[in-house]
Formats: structure tokens, sequence, C-alpha cells
């Protein structure tokens, strides 16, 4: 199974490799606060934010199932991961929401809200206070016009300034962990037990 392992796996083709392949990864790159709200089972946080700054190197070609909200980010990984020469990364289609959707097993914290809500939160919040607040001091309006031309460049280039702000607060971090044991669960020679 794992020789045909593509770029991204559906939830049933990820859930039969992780029963096929003990050796096989499932990496969950969102940041820690979201992992703490909820995760896959078995899966180990390792942030996109620092994959994107760790010197990486694999001493291992077990198969890596990365995991985000929706795939956005995971993909952002698989991208850095091939380039770093890491064996066999793909991406779970959807995320966990499609995992979640698919009525397989999710670990639930309390309390932290998924990133995809915080943006929702953040950017509703200021749209409605650059429109309210327009009434009184009309330049206002432009807070709004902002945020809307902000989340039309985050549509259409496939990122967000928003999450990235927001991943920083301390709310969305856990306690701090060292990053070779965080990457450890990546590219350690010996699989992990799940």
């Amino acid at each position: 199974m794992t020789g045909s392992l593509s770029s991204t796996v559906d939830v049933s083709r990820a859930r039969a490799l992780l029963e096929s392949e003990p050796r096989a990864r499932l990496i969950d790159v969102r940041t820690p606060g979201e992992f703490a709200a909820a995760h896959i089972p078995g899966s180990y946080n390792v942030p996109l934010d620092l994959l994107r700054e760790a010197d990486l190197a694999a001493g291992h070609d077990d198969p890596v199932v990365l995991v985000c909200g929706s795939g956005v980010r995971a993909e952002d990984a698989r991208t850095l991961l091939a380039a770093a020469g890491l064996g066999r990364p793909t991406v779970l289609a959807g995320g966990i929401n499609a995992w979640d959707q698919q009525g397989a097993p999710v670990a639930r914290g309390t309390g932290k809200w998924a990133m995809e809500r915080q943006v929702r939160l953040v950017a509703g919040s200021l749209v409605l206070t650059g429109v309210l607040g327009s009434v009184v001091a009309p330049k206002m309006k432009w807070l709004a016009g902002f945020i809307g031309g902000g989340l039309t460049f985050s549509a259409l280039s496939n990122t967000c300034a928003m999450a990235r702000v927001l991943s920083l607060l301390p709310y969305n971090r856990t306690p701090a962990q060292d990053a070779p044991t965080l990457l450890a669960a990546l590219t350690a020679d010996d699989a992990p037990a799940r």
C-alpha cells in the first residue's frame, strides 16, 4: 500500500495505512493550542512554524501523513518536507475536519477554538466595529474595507496573515517543548509508538 502513496490521501486510506503500517507517522502541523483542543489519537504535534525554522533531515523512509484543519497548512508542510528530502510525506485530504466528519476517533481537549474559528471571530468583529463605528466616525469604514481586502488576498493566495498572528498568542501555545523533541516524531529513525 505504501509504495503507491500519493501526495494526498482520504480518511479511509489514511486509516488503512495507519493500521497496516506500524511505522507510519501521523504529524499534525497545527498550532499547539489547536492540537490540544482536538487531534487524531496517536498523532504528534510538530507545528508548521517549527518546520519552517528547522534544519530538517530524516533518518527514515517511513510513510508520513500530515494533518491540519483542512489540508492547506499540511500541504505547505508537505512542500517543505519534500524539498528537505524527507521520504514520503502525504497530506490528509480535508484535514482533521474531514477525519471528524467521517466519524473517525478524535481526542478532544477543552476550551480552545480552532484557528479558522478564531480568524472568523476577529475578522468579523473588526468588520462590525468598522461598520458601526462609521456611523460616528465615517473614516472607520476603511477598517471594514481593509479587513475585506485582507480576506480576499487570503483566499487568492491561500495564506492567512491573521492566523499567523493569532498563532503567536499565549492562548494558542502550550507549555514550551524543545524543538528537537518535537521534531524527533518526524525525523528520528525509530518509529515512535502510537
